[in-house]
């Protein structure tokens, strides 16, 4: 039989915020957190914005000596784990931490690291190269680090589905806990790409926005959507075996109760026509969630403001939901919080899970100008409160990966 599984403690770090309450705040009054790139000289690139994180200080989370052997993406990921730990209120000492495992992805991983490492071996020589080089890049390095910290030693993996990889990693820590192989997994996605490389590497394939305007480039289901802005940061869950949660007094957040992965087996980048991919993912997500699709009330786009994304996206729902297409809430976040990349799902998540507990809808902000292609209910530019029973999440990814999580009110 099937176990339950349930969200007992989130943490997020973002531009929109170092803690759940704040992000979740500035995504109600739909605030942007995009700005101008400072982390580097964006001077000679076509893209210049980024939702960059300010003021972050790893120190605040971790000792100095291991932050300094940390890339950022796993200073990021150890920040919001602690976030989320705290909320679920874990008796520590009681916890079988065989029964406790680590699934937590990253699109890119170490790449701040990397270029940093290389630079060295050409001005410096192979030498001076540093010994954590390695360690700090691979993009296993956040659960395994999160597994030392709190001294999980169950399953411990890391998912890299490009920017599917949050929501595949909350869905394998779902089925993981479902199937009975533990009781408690940490589970979510952290990135760290605003690097040069990494912008020239999208500059390149002319996938970002290079709208100048750092509050209203992020345009998602508009018709003047130019690409996507990257953005940075940690999102991180507690997901747990409803019983253990129950024998313990933990609160439970959420319940979920569906997941899917799918491949379009199409094209690198370009989504499969129609989003047949994602229409599959979709609908196997709700036969897993034993409900029917006009069950849904909200969906969480991918929406990354993308010609191709957002259209595709909007024909995937309209396959699977038919008439109630027209009745769903839909929105796409990443107006507001840039595009995660492998931390895109995570965030996601938890945005879902605030949704439904408190009865409210984020908006799509910057939507000014309807695009005739997609012409649904993006919850524009204003949020709006309305009681929610289930939440479908879209994650989709370079190599036609597509993941759907839905999470049910508890």
């Amino acid at each position: 039989m099937k176990k339950r599984v349930v969200v007992t403690g989130m943490g997020v770090i973002s531009s929109l915020g170092f803690n759940v309450d704040d992000f979740w705040n500035a995504i109600k009054e739909g605030r942007s957190g995009i700005s101008m790139v400072e982390r580097f000289d964006a001077t000679g690139f076509p893209t210049k914005i980024a939702a960059e994180i300010k003021n972050f200080e790893p120190t605040d989370y971790i000792n100095k000596k291991e932050a300094k052997r940390m890339d950022r993406y796993t200073q990021y990921a150890i920040a919001a784990t602690q976030q989320a730990i705290e909320q679920a209120a874990f008796n520590m000492e009681k916890i079988n931490k065989e029964r406790m495992g680590v699934i937590v992805g990253s699109g890119i991983g170490g790449i701040e690291t990397l270029e940093y490492q290389h630079k060295i071996l050409l001005e410096k020589g192979h030498n001076r190269v540093s010994p954590f080089f390695i360690p700090m890049m691979i993009a296993n390095m956040a659960p395994g680090q999160i597994a030392i910290q709190y001294g999980a030693k169950g399953i411990n993996e890391c998912v890299v589905t490009a920017c599917a990889t949050g929501t595949n990693s909350i869905g394998d820590a779902f089925k993981a806990i479902q199937r009975g192989d533990a009781d408690i997994i940490i589970t979510g996605g952290s990135e760290a790409p605003i690097t040069p490389l990494s912008f020239a590497g999208f500059c390149s394939m002319k996938a970002m926005s290079t709208n100048p305007d750092p509050k209203t480039a992020s345009r998602p289901f508009d018709l003047e959507r130019d690409g996507f802005v990257m953005g940075e940061g940690a999102g991180i869950l507690i997901l747990e075996e409803y019983e253990h949660a129950v024998s313990r007094g933990a609160q439970i957040l959420a319940e979920i109760v569906g997941y899917a992965c799918t491949c379009d087996a199409f094209d690198q980048v370009q989504p499969a026509p129609n989003g047949e991919g994602s229409a599959r993912c979709m609908e196997l997500a709700i036969k897993d969630a034993g409900i029917k699709p006009e069950d849904i009330d909200y969906i969480n786009a991918h929406g990354t403001s993308t010609y191709y994304n957002d259209k595709y996206e909007t024909m995937a729902v309209k396959s699977i939901f038919g008439d109630h297409a027209r009745k769903l809430a839909i929105s796409s976040t990443k107006s507001m919080t840039g595009h995660l990349l492998g931390a895109a799902g995570a965030i996601e998540a938890i945005i879902c899970v605030c949704a439904l507990r408190e009865g409210f809808l984020p908006p799509t902000i910057n939507y000014k100008t309807p695009d005739p292609e997609c012409d649904l209910d993006y919850v524009p530019n204003i949020g709006r409160k309305k009681e929610i029973k289930y939440a479908l999440s879209n994650s989709l990814g370079f190599g036609g990966h597509n993941s759907a999580l839905i999470f049910k009110k508890y």
